[in-house]
């Protein structure tokens, strides 16, 4: 059976390399992301793909877009939220305030608009995956990354709820927590990114925990044992450790 499958933050990075695994897998594709115009340029390289120029933050505009998706080619098998972004961010300036916003209502609730208007179609199949790109960066807080490990860590929390919430459904909740990427995301990053791997590595083996219906995957392997360290660690050693890392630039 060929997949149908939903994508959001399609149009670079992570979600591009998915799109294209998928496509090569002969599935169906939904791509979402606020740049209509790559999203184009990469539906004309991908056969069967619709696109959805829209921020996931408009949660009228993932309606649209899944009332449009379900009406052309039926309910979705997998339904991915990828769409995530990343800044600096320090409390101590009121600027900042915005971009924190930004990441959490782009990372969680984006995370739920997406998801939102296909499970009622889903759940009366009785079948398919919803799943969420969250990140080792949940783990702990970050210096200089408040906004972003806060998003993460939320995102953790929600899916999990949301698959104790499916259990017994027929709908899998798979959470996905990456390390680091090859990404625009981290082209910027002034530290060593120990563990990173390329888009096209990650989203081929993203592809495999869905099919495996894993329920829960931190990728690479050697970045969940860094993280279980990390969470073990007692505050007040976590806190001299990582006082002075180097943070991403705001």
């Amino acid at each position: 059976m060929l997949l149908k499958v939903i994508i959001s933050g399609a149009s670079s990075g992570l979600g591009r390399a998915l799109a294209q695994h998928y496509a090569e897998m002969g599935a169906t594709l939904g791509l979402i992301a606020r740049r209509r115009d790559l999203l184009e340029v990469l539906a004309e390289e991908l056969p069967c793909t619709s696109v959805y120029g829209a921020d996931v933050r408009d949660a009228g505009a993932m309606q649209a877009a899944a009332q449009d998706f379900t009406h052309r080619y039926g309910c979705p098998d997998i339904v991915i939220a990828n769409a995530g972004i990343s800044r600096g961010t320090l409390t101590a300036y009121a600027e900042d305030n915005e971009v924190f916003e930004d990441i959490l209502a782009t990372n969680v609730l984006g995370m739920v608009n997406l998801f939102q208007p296909f499970m009622a179609s889903m759940q009366s199949t009785g079948r398919g995956s919803l799943v969420g790109i969250a990140s080792v960066a949940g783990y702990r807080g970050l210096p200089g990354g408040g906004a972003y490990s806060a998003s993460k860590a939320a995102a953790i929390k929600y899916l999990e709820s949301l698959r104790v919430e499916m259990h017994g459904s027929g709908l899998s909740v798979i959470t996905i927590c990456p390390g680091y990427i090859v990404t625009p995301m981290t082209a910027n990053n002034p530290y060593r990114m120990p563990f990173i791997l390329t888009a096209e590595v990650v989203a081929a083996r993203i592809a495999r925990v869905i099919e495996n219906k894993t329920l829960f995957a931190i990728i690479p392997w050697q970045m969940a044992m860094v993280a279980r360290v990390l969470n073990l660690l007692p505050n007040f050693l976590y806190d001299r450790m990582f006082a002075n890392a180097p943070r991403k630039p705001r």
